[in-house]
C-alpha cells in the first residue's frame, strides 16, 4: 500500500494575477501537485472559497489561511492513507470540514489536496490519469466549446452575454476540431479589426471588442465561420454562456438589452435568436432559482442543448431537483463548486445515468493545471469549456488533449454531441 507521507501547500496566483492554493501530497519518494481554479461569475449554492479578507496585504484575497489549514489539520489527518483509495480521502476532508458547503476549511483547500492525490495515484501507478476515472477502455475526446468573444463578468466591454462560443461538430478527431477552431478565431480577428474594434482578449481568452449588442457578437461569429469556408449550424455550431444570474432582478431579466423585460418575452427573444442564428447550446439561460423559467425553456426549445452551470453547480441534490423539474438536459461540471474529486464523479454518474450530456469546465480563474483535459476524457464526458486559443493556461488544457489522442492512436474518437 503507498502511504501518504504528508501534504504541504503554498500561495501561488491564478490567471488573473490573483492569489489561490496549490496543494502537493507526498508517498513513495514522489509527489503530485494540484493547483485549485476560483470563478468570477459564480452561484450561491457553490462550495465555500475560503481567503484572508482581513489581510490587506494582498487586498483580503490571500489564501495564507487555507494553506496552514492544509499544512496542519489536513496534511495530519490523512497521512497514513492509502493514496490509491480516493473516495476515503476525500470522505476524510469532508468530515473534518464538517459542513455542508466546506466553510470552516475551504472547498479550495479540500479540492487542491483531492486533485493532488489522484494525479499521484496515477503517477504511482505509472498509468495516464484519464484512465483512473469511470472509465477503463474505450475513450472518447470531447467536443471543445471554444469561447472566440467575452462578455458579462469576463469582459469589460457592454454585451450582455457572458460567453460566445462555437463548437465543430463535423470534426473527427480532436486535433482537427482544434484546427477549425483556430482558423475560425484568425477570420475573426481579422474582422474585429476591420471595424476599427480592440482584438484585446477577456479573462477566458476570447475576444472583448468595445460593443453591446448580442446581434452584433452573433454577426460578427456568423461571418468568422462563413469566411473560414465552413457553415453556420452543420459544420459549426454557435453556443453562448448567458449567465443569467447576473442579469435578473424582480422577476425580469436584461439579457436581451439594458431594458428589463418579462420572462415570456426572453424566451420569445431566445426563440429568435436561435433560429436566426442556429444556436445548439444555451448555458445558464436563466437564473439559478427560477426553476419554472427553466421548464418552460425546455418546453419550447428542440434539438438545443440546454446547460445547467450556476442552477445546479456541480451538487447530485440540485441536479436531481433539476431533472424532475425537466430545468435541462446537460450539465456544466465544476470541480471547485463542490470541492472534491470523488463528489464531482457522482454527479457525472448520476447525469449520464439519466441521459444529460456532461460538459467539463474551467473556470475564469485558472492556471497551468491540465487536471480537467484527462477528467474530461476519463469520464466520458461529451464536451470541454476551457477558454479560447490564447493564454497560456486555457491552451495547456487543449495541448493535454491533443497529447492525449496521440496516445490513443487509432482507438482515439470523438465522443457524441447529439
Amino acid at each position: 500500500m503507498s502511504k501518504i507521507l504528508k501534504v504541504k501547500a503554498r500561495q501561488v496566483f491564478d490567471s488573473r494575477g490573483n492569489p489561490t492554493i496549490e496543494a502537493e501530497v507526498y508517498s513513495n519518494n514522489l509527489s503530485a501537485t494540484a493547483i485549485c481554479p476560483s470563478g468570477a461569475s459564480t452561484g450561491t449554492f457553490e462550495a465555500f472559497e475560503k481567503r484572508d479578507k482581513n489581510n490587506k496585504k494582498y487586498l483580503g484575497k490571500s489564501v495564507f489561511g487555507v494553506v496552514n489549514l492544509v499544512n496542519t489539520k489536513i496534511s495530519k489527518k490523512i497521512k497514513g492513507l492509502n493514496v490509491h483509495d480516493q473516495e476515503r480521502i476525500d470522505a476524510t476532508l469532508i468530515n473534518l470540514d464538517g459542513t455542508k458547503k466546506k466553510t470552516n476549511l475551504g472547498a479550495n483547500a479540500i479540492l487542491a489536496v483531492s486533485i493532488a492525490a489522484k494525479k499521484l495515484s496515477a503517477k504511482i501507478k505509472k498509468i495516464p490519469l484519464y484512465k483512473t476515472f469511470l472509465l477503463k477502455n474505450n475513450f472518447k475526446l470531447p467536443y471543445p466549446l471554444m469561447n472566440i468573444i467575452n462578455g458579462g463578468a469576463h469582459a469589460n466591454n457592454g454585451l450582455r452575454i457572458q460567453e460566445f462560443m462555437i463548437r465543430p461538430d463535423k470534426a473527427k478527431k480532436f486535433s482537427e476540431a482544434m484546427r477549425i477552431c483556430f482558423i475560425v478565431i484568425n477570420n475573426l480577428k481579422d474582422l474585429i479589426k476591420k471595424k476599427g474594434l480592440s482584438t484585446n482578449v477577456g479573462d477566458e481568452g476570447g475576444f472583448a471588442p468595445m460593443i453591446n449588442s448580442n446581434e452584433q457578437a452573433l454577426d460578427l461569429v456568423v461571418a468568422a465561420i462563413k469566411k473560414s469556408g465552413f457553415k453556420n449550424g452543420k459544420d459549426i455550431s454557435i453556443c453562448l454562456d448567458v449567465a443569467a444570474n447576473e442579469l435578473y432582478k424582480k422577476n425580469k431579466y436584461s439579457i436581451h438589452s439594458k431594458k428589463f423585460i418579462s420572462i415570456e418575452l426572453s424566451i420569445k427573444k431566445y426563440l429568435k435568436m436561435i433560429e436566426k442564428y442556429k444556436i445548439k447550446s444555451i448555458e445558464d439561460p436563466f437564473a439559478e432559482n427560477d426553476w419554472l423559467s427553466w421548464n418552460k425553456m425546455m418546453k419550447f426549445t428542440k434539438n438545443v442543448q440546454i446547460v445547467g452551470d450556476d442552477l445546479y453547480v456541480t451538487n447530485l441534490e440540485r441536479l436531481k431537483k433539476g431533472f424532475l423539474n425537466n430545468s435541462s438536459n446537460s450539465i456544466l461540471i465544476k470541480l471547485n463548486q463542490i470541492g472534491t474529486v470523488s463528489e464531482t464523479l457522482e454527479v457525472i454518474k448520476f447525469a449520464q445515468i439519466i441521459g444529460y450530456k456532461t460538459i467539463i469546465s474551467h473556470r475564469s480563474g485558472d492556471s497551468e493545471d491540465t487536471f480537467i483535459a484527462d477528467f474530461a476524457v476519463g469520464t466520458n464526458s461529451n464536451q470541454i469549456k476551457t477558454g479560447s486559443l490564447s493564454r497560456s493556461e486555457r491552451v495547456a488544457k487543449y495541448n493535454q488533449l491533443i497529447r492525449i489522442e496521440e496516445e490513443l492512436g487509432k482507438k482515439a474518437i470523438m465522443n457524441k454531441i447529439y
